[in-house]
Parts: C-alpha cells; structure tokens; sequence
C-alpha cells in the first residue's frame, strides 16, 4: 500500500504536524544564540595547518582488483578523478567523468563514482534526481550554504558554474545507483587520536595514542591510504557516544516531544518518499552539518521549510544521537 502519492501530499502532511511542536517563546529561549554557539568542529572538518599532501614523487599507486596505475597527482586531478572499477558502475555522464574546465570539477572527485562519496562530500548514490537537482541549484542561487564556509565553497563554485542540463544529467546519474554500506557505527568511549588532512578528511593519527570521544563522532576511513586513492572498495567507520544511537532511536520513532518522527517525511524505513530523500545509512557527520545548518538558517532552498521546524528544538546531543542511529541503519 502506498502511504503517499506525491510530494506535495508528502509536504501538507509534515507541515501539518509542525504546530504541534509549540513555537512558543519556551521554544526561542531554547535555542542556542547564534552569537554563543561555535558549530562543532568534529562535523565540520578543516583541514589542519601543515596536514596537506607532501609533493607527488612519482609512485605508481595501484589498488586491489583494478589494472589501473595512478600517480598522486593523477588522483587528484579535477578533471579526471580515477575509476578504478568502471565495471561496476553504469558509463559515467562527461560531467561526472570530467566535468568541465575550469570551474566545473568532476563530479566523481568527491563524490565517486559509485556515488556514496566520502564524510567531507555527501552520498548521492539513490537520491531522487529531482532532489540532487533542487540542491545544486540551491548552492548556484545561495540558498543553501553553510556554517562554516569550506563545507559549501566548492559546491558554490562549481554550481555557479554549471548548466541546468548538467545538473540533470549528473543527478540522473547518481538516482541511477543503489546505494551501498559504506559506514560501520562502532559505540564507545575511547577513539584514536585524529587530524584533519587534505580535502578535510579526517584520519587517524599514524602512531597516535587514543583519547576519550567526548560528546563527537568521529568519522574515518578504514584505511587511510586507499582513502587518499579514492578507492571505492574502501568504507568508513564511525566511532559515536555509547548510547548514541538507543537515544537517537527514541528520538527518531517517537519526536521525543521536541521533533516529529523522522518517518512522516521521510518514510517507514527512513528511506525517502517522492522526493524528501533517504536518510538511512548516510554520514553522521554530513548529516549532522545538514540539521545544524538549517537549525541556525543558512540552508533554505527546496523542502527545508519542513526542516526547520523539525530541528527548532533539537539541542547539539539531540542532532548527535539522531545522526549516530540514522547511520546505524541500512541504506
């Protein structure tokens, strides 16, 4: 039985529930003032000062299962971004493959071309094509940007410079994936010591020692290095809080009188309907920036009026928990 039928009766119907959270001077009080609120740098990572890549010495970089062989600087070339498995993917559109010079950056580079992208980008792969278009269109109109500017400059630029057919054919592209498992949630309380490098990805520190996680979640790559090669055999893991995604559960099925449930929008298994997208087994640190960049008003653009009343009365730990058990879950 299908619940809903379009997206406009998907939006009526959130909006309907949003009274019910009370926007009442109670609920301003309980917002944090932009003036005393520092967006979190575990969900914002920046790269830290002389973490950067050293100079290409020109090794030869191959990974497991691919004839390809690669130079760092090849890697990391804009414009060409490395396929390692272009037998596993349907032929890449030229602006996903290539873009196109001088502002217009591949759209693999950062968000592969399997389309489940890396912490620091986003997964695409799966979300409906009529959504990914509404968002890079966001990004080239300036409604959706983000707290902390690294986060959204790229996007800014290269959706400045695209066409509209280009951001069709791109996002065409990525609904066209199946989106994979990319993330394993590990509960605890003591995580590896970590840096932000380049592209403001962050690792864990080689021969670092391990420190308390505090109230964070720490994203990484399972192998640094093959994260660096932009290997799409090579998922994340993210370290959360014990009791993070119990906590976040409770918030997500029942509103925790603060919220809706996640599911009137978003559907029973969290998965998108029409066009509110899946947010089941994403990054918990992309979507921990989506909810604070909405809660404090820098994104705007298509649905996130629904959004912002939704995320109104969510403090920092509630967008923690909420996003360790969104992660938690199958895509």
């Amino acid at each position: 039985m299908r619940i809903f039928k379009s997206s406009w009766f998907v939006a009526f119907s959130c909006l309907a529930l949003l009274p019910a959270l009370g926007a009442t001077a109670a609920q301003d009080a309980g917002r944090q003032a932009a003036d005393s609120w520092t967006p979190p740098a575990w969900a914002y990572p920046v790269m830290d000062e002389g973490r950067g890549r050293g100079p290409d010495d020109g090794t030869l970089h191959s990974v497991e299962g691919s004839d390809l062989q690669l130079t760092q600087t090849q890697i990391n070339d804009r414009f060409a971004p490395p396929d390692w498995y272009p037998d596993e993917h349907p032929p890449m559109p030229d602006v996903v493959a290539h873009g196109r010079p001088p502002l217009v950056r591949a759209c693999a580079q950062c968000h592969m071309p399997h389309g489940a992208g890396h912490p620091e980008s986003s997964s695409l792969a799966g979300l409906p094509a009529d959504y990914i278009t509404a968002q890079t269109m966001a990004y080239q109109d300036g409604s959706r940007k983000s707290l902390v500017a690294a986060r959204s400059a790229s996007m800014i630029e290269i959706s400045a410079a695209m066409t509209e057919e280009e951001m069709r054919i791109a996002a065409e592209y990525f609904a066209s994936l199946p989106p994979v498992k990319w993330i394993t949630v590990i509960e605890t309380d003591m995580v590896p010591e970590t840096y932000v490098g380049a592209g403001n990805m962050r690792h864990a520190e080689p021969g670092g020692g391990m420190e308390p996680i505090g109230n964070r979640i720490i994203e990484i790559p399972e192998n640094s290095e093959l994260a660096e090669l932009r290997d799409s055999h090579s998922p994340f893991m993210a370290y959360v809080p014990r009791g993070s995604v119990a906590a976040g559960e409770e918030l997500a099925t029942t509103g925790g009188g603060r919220t809706i449930q996640c599911s009137v929008c978003h559907g029973p298994e969290l998965k998108g309907v029409a066009q509110i997208p899946s947010i089941a087994g994403r990054s918990p640190i992309y979507l921990a920036r989506q909810m604070f960049d909405i809660k404090h008003g820098v994104r705007d653009g298509a649905n996130v009026a629904l959004m912002k009343g939704a995320v109104a009365n969510l403090t920092d730990e509630d967008i923690l928990n909420l996003s360790a058990y969104l992660a938690s879950l199958e895509p």
